[in-house]
């Protein structure tokens, strides 16, 4: 069985420690390999490392720092059937939503790639005579990035591409439920010659550990992590210690309004895609479904229907829509809120249990009505594929409900009639709405969200712009001497 070594300033190493984690299939229950728990030592060799290295990453030319994240990309394009199968191992996705996550990693890298010559200051007007003002944009130094187990190959390359690009080094901690794609990605970066040793360190542990040290590390420049709520207010809260920027994004609980001027094979369509996608355990997944009480009849018949009809599988299963929950503490998590909801009151349409599976931890795709606005499964993150739907009269109260959350990172609107549409977007207190479609960012949009679900966001050039600092320059000349 395979154990995955650190990776710090070039070398492969062991911990200082010799305690181990196992890394388990969510589908077969197996352990499949382990990964060091890593030590503060060890998290602190790491951003050493990257910090001395970080000086002279800075200084090589932008575009060739674009060559390199380029072929990264070209890289992870060649094994791109080793990450899918990896993927699907450790994590648990159906192959075509493996397949989806590592062709999306792939072109984050080339996009990324492309902004070499794009990243940009400005000259501003000075108030005094024979002085100019200079803006530039310069990296932010040391990035600490902490990769979640539900997207580990598109999140690390949202991590690592958008470092490398800015001119920073980094640190990058995988979650120990999914380290195997991380791992084989550091031996693309070990056999890249012109990526110095130091500017892409890897490391494995407990993120208690791990997490807090470079939260809390003086010459750590950035932390952005991807997880939850719980885990985002430590990280803010050992940052604080030395005002370190952070950017978070966490928690989601994605309201879906569905108008009497909606499509209703469409809304259904796409509220389901965004409901089992990654076994609804993604943060922009549908959370919440608002139907108006008109169409709501018809809507739920057909959304319990798409949802009894989705076809649970192995990973390695091509026609399987949906696969197992990453653990069994998450199977468990699920189905209490679940119960709890019926004990208060909520009717199961469909699903309500673990899946009859002959192993693994899948959950049946669930759709709950009767419940209240103050309920847990409305109020709560459930990252899971449960659907709780309530009804509305008025789009004042859909709104309304729907901005009822201590979330705002993403939401939805099915509708025919723009203006409904263009209201949801101006009303709506989300960083995302999706209009009559399923929800899944850009990557040269901005994914960013509001409340609770973060601060900071990633993709496109407001992304970028968040690993960077600026440097305003004063610059006086005199116009006699020419």
């Amino acid at each position: 069985m395979q154990q995955h070594k650190l990776y710090i300033n070039g070398e492969y190493i062991n911990s200082t420690s010799e305690e181990t984690i196992d890394v388990v299939n969510p589908a077969t229950e197996k352990v499949i390999s382990r990964i060091f728990a890593g030590t503060e030592e060890d998290a602190n060799k790491a951003i050493e490392a990257a910090y001395e290295a970080q000086k002279k990453w800075e200084k090589v030319p932008s575009a060739d720092r674009g060559k390199i994240v380029r072929e990264l990309g070209d890289k992870l394009k060649e094994r791109r059937e080793t990450f899918i199968e990896l993927l699907s191992e450790e994590q648990g996705k159906p192959y075509e939503q493996a397949s989806g996550e590592v062709d999306t990693a792939i072109d984050y890298f080339y996009y990324m790639s492309e902004w070499a010559r794009r990243i940009e200051g400005e000259i501003i007007p000075s108030d005094r005579p024979n002085e100019n003002i200079l803006m530039f944009r310069k990296p932010i130094g040391v990035v600490a990035g902490i990769v979640p187990w539900n997207f580990p190959v598109f999140i690390l390359a949202r991590k690592v591409a958008t470092a490398l690009i800015t001119g920073c080094s980094i640190v990058l901690k995988p979650s120990q439920q999914t380290p195997n794609t991380a791992a084989e990605f550091t031996k693309i970066i070990a056999e890249m010659k012109d990526i110095p040793a130091g500017v892409y360190n890897f490391i494995t542990g407990k993120g208690s550990t791990i997490g807090t040290v470079m939260a809390s590390h003086p010459k750590v420049g950035i932390i952005t992590m991807t997880g939850s709520v719980k885990a985002g207010t430590k990280v803010m809260e050992a940052a604080a210690k030395n005002i370190t920027k952070v950017n978070l994004e966490l928690g989601g609980k994605a309201p879906a309004i569905v108008t009497k001027n909606a499509n209703i094979e469409t809304a259904v369509k796409s509220i389901k895609t965004s409901r089992i996608t990654n076994s609804g355990q993604a943060c922009t997944n549908a959370e919440r479904v608002y139907v108006h009480e008109d169409i709501a009849e018809e809507f739920i018949e057909k959304m319990t229907q798409a949802m009894k009809e989705t076809k649970l599988g192995m990973p390695n299963d091509k026609n399987a829509e949906m696969g197992p929950l990453v653990s069994q503490d998450r199977l468990d998590l699920v189905h209490e809120m679940v119960e709890k909801a019926v004990q208060s009151g909520a009717k199961v349409l469909t699903g309500g249990k673990r899946a009859d599976m002959t192993s693994g931890f899948f959950y049946e795709p669930t759709v709950i009505t009767n419940v209240q606005q103050d309920s847990e499964i409305i109020q709560e993150e459930i990252f899971g594929p449960v659907l709780p739907i309530m009804t509305f009269k008025t789009l004042d109260e859909a709104i309304e409900l729907a901005n009822d959350s201590d979330y705002g990172l993403s939401s939805s609107i099915y509708t025919d009639n723009v203006h409904e549409a263009m209201r949801a977007a101006n009303e709506l207190k989300f960083g995302e709405t999706f209009i009559n479609r399923e929800n899944f960012e850009a990557i040269q949009g901005y994914h960013a969200g509001l409340r609770k679900s973060g601060l900071g966001g990633a993709d496109g050039k407001h992304g970028i712009e968040d690993f960077t600092v600026t440097h305003a320059v004063y610059m006086q000349y005199d116009d006699e001497k020419q």
